[in-house]
């Protein structure tokens, strides 16, 4: 029985959300821009905490985000995407939207799950799906995909 098949959902895909929500919790508290955080933090402490999740994620994200904000120096910037918002989706919500469209990314293109992920976070969508005043976020994962290969939001 496959992991589809028993409900459960792939264990990449997991260590993927695992690693999106740090991500977010970092840029939440540091106040910096998704692809700042992943910039700051570099490809390989990236591909270490998505091979080893199912190990990091016993400890709370506070810590694991403190953690990685110590050791690697993530300074505090000025994008605070949550001030003054009355309907702020919570960092597991965004983290959420984040892993299905690597996953996309990653299938579509063939490339790691790495790449996909540092891909995505530093393109121009990044900033689209932290912005809560529009729509992106909550765009379903078909149209965010074809956006983020599109290289723009799909007009409709």
């Amino acid at each position: 029985m496959t992991e589809r098949e028993s409900g459960r959902e792939p264990k990449l895909d997991n260590d993927l959300f695992f690693v999106c929500s740090v991500i977010e919790y970092i840029g939440r508290a540091t106040k910096n821009r998704r692809a700042d955080v992943v910039n700051a933090l570099g490809k390989d402490v990236l591909a270490r905490y998505l091979e080893l999740a199912d190990v990091y994620h016993c400890e709370p994200i506070e810590n694991t985000a403190a953690d990685l904000i110590e050791k690697r120096g993530v300074a505090a910037g000025g994008f605070d995407n949550t001030a003054g918002e009355s309907a702020v989706p919570t960092v597991f919500d965004i983290a959420k939207v984040y892993k299905r469209l690597i996953v996309s990314v990653a299938k579509g293109s063939g490339s790691p799950p790495i790449d996909a992920l540092v891909s995505v976070y530093t393109s121009w969508i990044s900033d689209k799906i932290s912005d809560y005043r529009c729509s992106m976020y909550y765009e379903n994962p078909e149209y965010l995909y074809l956006s983020y290969l599109e290289g723009e939001p799909l007009k409709d």
